[in-house]
């Protein structure tokens, strides 16, 4: 039996479900940067800015190790 793949726009979901989680796990590795690094002495602009870059890292990782 086959599989028959379902867009997003078929199914009436704005995001897949690969999507949603490459998202999610970026945007809480974006979040634990930030925080680190406020926490490490930055001030909190220059905190947001390594979150802003960490979760822009990640979301780029995430979506090569995570498969299609």
């Amino acid at each position: 039996m086959t599989q028959r793949f379902i867009s997003p726009r078929e199914s009436g979901t704005l995001l897949s479900l690969r999507a949603a989680v490459i998202l999610l796990l970026a945007v809480a590795a974006g979040i634990a940067a930030g925080v680190l690094a406020h926490l490490a002495g930055q001030s909190l602009p220059a905190g947001v800015l390594v979150g802003g870059g960490a979760s822009g890292g990640a979301m780029v990782l995430f979506n090569a190790v995570i498969g299609r």
